[in-house]
């Protein structure tokens, strides 16, 4: 592939922006020399534009720790999660997409990929990656919910299938820890309606082997093949 060509999917901008960088010789090698909009590729990490390293190549996976507030859309209006990435991430091509969605209100850890297999490996019912969330709840837990949500039998409003059970952890009397082994619409607001509670606020910190840590609010980080691995550690199936 050329040079010029890959720059421009990475969304540094159209053909004719990039060119322009070339025209300018904004774009070089690692150590400085000049490179040309109709050279290979070669290997893309020893690539500079204006000194920096490119963009991730494709194949790329990421994490965001989303705040709430932002709507997993490129089109809604109001605030977007990818307003909270490099603007040109929104150009690339392929094209970088949520991994599932989180609701505007629902804050924690958000997946964005480029790669097509792989958002669909991590999204696949067989994986079953485990997603965990905390849950803020406007009333005291009864004492059943755990029961009820690990019974796979409960049964969501206009759904034909009953929920795979489901792990609680209660933390207060009022904050739960929810592990969904599945990714249904609104599923854990829905779980603890259906127990006659309403959820106040609600985080997703972990999927798969994969956990936001330190990760602030708002900030995102590119994964590499060891975080990859660690995604896929816990819960996929065999």
């Amino acid at each position: 592939m050329k040079l010029l060509r890959y720059i421009a999917n990475l969304g540094y901008g159209s053909r004719r922006q990039v060119q322009q960088l070339f025209r300018e010789g904004a774009v070089t090698d690692a150590d400085g020399e000049v490179l040309y909009a109709d050279d290979e590729l070669g290997d893309p990490a020893r690539v500079r534009l204006d000194g920096e390293p490119l963009d991730p190549p494709p194949g790329l996976l990421l994490m965001l720790h989303k705040p709430a507030g932002y709507t997993c859309s490129t089109k809604d209006s109001g605030r977007l999660v990818y307003e909270l990435l490099p603007p040109r991430f929104r150009l690339r091509s392929p094209l970088l997409s949520p991994v599932g969605r989180l609701d505007r209100d629902t804050s924690g850890l958000l997946l964005f990929t480029d790669d097509g297999a792989l958002l669909h490996r991590i999204i696949s019912p067989k994986a079953q990656l485990a997603k965990v969330y905390e849950a803020t709840l406007a009333q005291d837990l009864r004492g059943d919910e755990a029961a009820l949500f690990a019974s796979g039998t409960l049964m969501l409003e206009s759904e034909q299938t009953p929920l795979l059970p489901a792990q609680l952890q209660v933390l207060a009397p009022r904050q739960a820890r929810l592990t969904l082994h599945e990714g249904r619409y609104h599923q854990v607001r829905r779980m603890f309606a259906a127990a006659g509670n309403h959820v106040q606020a609600l985080h997703r910190s972990r999927i798969g082997g994969l956990a936001l840590d330190e990760l602030p609010e708002g900030q995102w980080r590119a994964l590499d093949a060891a975080a990859q691995a660690r995604l896929f550690g816990a819960g996929e199936a065999a």
